[in-house]
């Protein structure tokens, strides 16, 4: 019998990621996860663009869930990991 190996590689997009919960529950709560998740998917080519706008003014509006969101906003993979998970999708 032939044995199969399968490797699986984790990265930081695969693994669950626990401000994502609370950003999820905080657009839920205010009926926006929808309107959130479209942006996302329409405007993934202009991420990047507001990641890096997040960074600019992080001085001046302070904070760490910024930076994680902006870190999200730079990874493709993470958009639409993110996306998928507001959407119930990826639990």
């Amino acid at each position: 019998m032939n044995q199969v190996r399968i490797k699986i590689c984790y990265t930081s997009f695969m693994q669950s990621r626990p401000e994502w919960s609370h950003w999820a529950e905080t657009l839920r709560r205010f009926k926006l996860d929808g309107l959130a998740s479209w942006l996302l998917e329409a405007g993934a080519p202009l991420t990047m663009l507001g990641a890096q706008m997040l960074y600019v003014s992080q001085p001046f509006v302070g904070g760490k869930g910024w930076s994680s969101l902006a870190h999200m906003l730079e990874e493709d993979e993470e958009v639409q990991a993110f996306t998928r998970y507001l959407r119930g999708e990826d639990a």
